[in-house]
C-alpha cells in the first residue's frame, strides 16, 4: 500500500511533537521540513528552547500549534488529549536524548531520534530494552541512509554486484571548524562542551555517520579498530580530527579519514566499497551520482531515476528524473518510511518490514558502542580495541 493510501486508510496524517531544532538550530529546520515534504505528518506540538517563554513565543512564530516549556511537560500533556501526537523527534543536545527518549518510550510514543543516540552505552542499550518491551517504533536519523543513489548502492551489495567485500574507505573532510569560532571562544557552542556532546566531538558528531554509512551500505560491522583522535587546531578543546582503522571478520580492511578542520573543505563525504569484481564510489556532494567500477571492463555512472536501478533505490526517490535531490530530501525518505511502518501496525496492514530499511534502535546502540571503542583505543594509543 503506498504512501497516500495508507493515510487514506487512517483517516489522518500522523501527529507529530518536536523537541530541540528552535530558533537559529540548522538540523531543527532540515528536521520540520522533511517531516512535512511527503504530506504524512501535521507537526502540531513543539518544545523549541530550554527557556519556556522562549519556547512556546517559537512555537506560536512557527505556526505550530501548541507549544510547551519543556520536553516532560509536552509528553504528559499530549499522551492525554485525544488529538495527542504520536510520534516525537528529537534534537536536542545530546545529553538529553536519553531523558526525553525514555520518558518518549515509556508513554507509548514513537520516536525519531538525532544521533548519537546516547552518551554512553549503558544509556544506549537501556533504550533499545525500552523499545522491545514497549513495541514501539524507533528511527536513529542517520539522514545520509535516504538518499536513492546510498540505497541502490546497499542493493548492489547485497546482489553481489561487487563481489566479496575486500575494502571499505569512508572519509568525511569537512572545513567549518579550521579557526576557533566566536561561540567556541565565549562558550556558548555546545558541541564543544564534552559534558554535554560526549567525550569525542569529532567521532561523535560526524564519524559517527561514516561508521553507520558503512555498515548500511555494505551489512557488515567491524569486529576491531584502531583510533587515534586529536586536536589539530591551536586553541581549541574538543577534538576535530580522527583517523581510523577497521578490520572485518571477513579479512576485508577499512579506513576512515574525518576532519571538521580542513581549512577551505566544504562537506566531503565520501564513500568507497571494494569487492572481488568491482567497487563503487559516492560523493554525498554529487549525492545523485553512484560511480560502479568493473573488473575488466569500463566503470559506469549510475543516476538517481534511472531503469537499471534497483527497486530500493527508486522507491527513495520521490522526485521526477533529472531533478536533484539532497539532504533534506535524504531526511524526508527516513520520515516517510517511519510513518508507513507506523500507519501498518495502526491499521493492522502488512508492515512489509524488508522494505523499511531506515535505521533502528540497534543501529543507534551501534554507533555508540563504535564511539566508545574509538575512545578506548585511542587512550591506549591506538590499540586494536574489539567491538564485540
Amino acid at each position: 500500500m503506498n504512501s497516500n493510501n495508507m493515510i487514506k486508510k487512517l483517516g489522518r496524517r500522523l501527529r507529530l511533537g518536536v523537541v530541540g531544532g528552535g530558533p537559529g538550530s540548522f538540523i531543527g529546520g532540515v528536521h520540520r521540513g522533511a517531516a512535512l515534504m511527503n504530506e504524512q505528518y501535521d507537526i502540531v506540538a513543539a518544545v523549541l528552547s530550554s527557556n519556556a517563554e522562549r519556547s512556546i513565543q517559537a512555537a506560536i512564530d512557527l505556526g505550530i500549534p501548541r507549544g510547551y516549556g519543556s520536553a516532560a511537560e509536552m509528553i504528559h500533556s499530549e499522551t492525554n488529549r485525544k488529538d495527542g501526537i504520536d510520534v516525537i523527534a528529537i534534537m536536542t543536545p545530546n545529553s538529553e536524548h536519553f531523558s526525553v527518549a525514555c520518558l518518549a518510550i515509556k508513554s507509548g510514543l514513537h520516536v525519531i531520534c538525532e544521533k548519537p543516540l546516547t552518551n554512553t552505552l549503558a544509556e544506549a542499550e537501556e533504550l533499545e530494552r525500552l523499545v522491545a518491551k514497549e513495541k514501539v517504533h524507533f528511527c536513529a536519523a542517520y539522514g545520509y541512509s535516504g538518499y536513492p543513489m546510498v540505497r541502490q548502492a546497499k542493493a548492489m551489495v547485497e546482489a553481489g554486484d561487487i563481489g566479496e567485500i575486500r575494502m571499505i574507505q569512508c572519509d568525511y573532510v569537512q572545513g567549518h571548524l579550521a579557526e576557533l569560532g566566536e561561540s567556541e571562544k565565549d562558550g556558548s557552542n555546545w558541541h564543544m562542551n564534552s559534558a554535554v556532546a560526549g567525550d569525542d566531538l569529532i567521532v561523535a558528531d560526524i564519524g559517527t555517520h561514516c561508521y553507520h554509512l558503512c555498515q548500511f551500505v555494505t551489512q557488515m560491522l567491524p569486529a576491531s579498530l584502531s583510533a587515534e583522535t586529536c586536536v589539530l587546531t591551536p586553541g581549541r578543546t574538543a577534538t576535530d580530527y580522527t583517523s581510523i582503522q577497521l578490520r572485518y571478520d571477513n579479512g576485508a580492511r577499512g579506513a576512515f579519514w574525518i576532519t571538521q578542520c580542513a581549512a577551505g573543505a566544504e562537506h566531503g563525504l565520501y564513500l568507497r566499497v571494494f569487492g572481488s569484481n568491482g567497487g563503487l564510489e559516492w560523493h554525498q556532494e554529487q549525492p545523485n551520482q553512484l560511480l560502479h567500477r568493473q573488473l575488466g571492463k569500463p566503470a559506469r555512472l549510475l543516476t538517481k531515476g534511472g531503469p537499471e536501478l534497483y527497486p530500493i533505490a527508486n522507491r527513495a526517490s520521490k522526485i521526477s528524473i533529472g531533478h536533484p535531490e539532497g539532504y533534506r530530501e535524504g531526511f524526508a525518505t527516513l520520515y516517510s518510511e517511519f510513518a508507513e511502518a507506523i500507519i501498518a501496525d495502526i491499521t493492522e496492514e502488512d508492515n512489509q518490514n524488508d522494505v523499511f530499511v531506515y535505521p533502528k534502535i540497534a543501529e543507534g546502540v551501534d554507533g555508540v558502542r563504535f564511539i566508545n571503542t574509538a575512545l578506548e583505543s585511542n587512550k591506549k594509543d591506538g590499540l586494536w580495541t574489539s567491538l564485540n
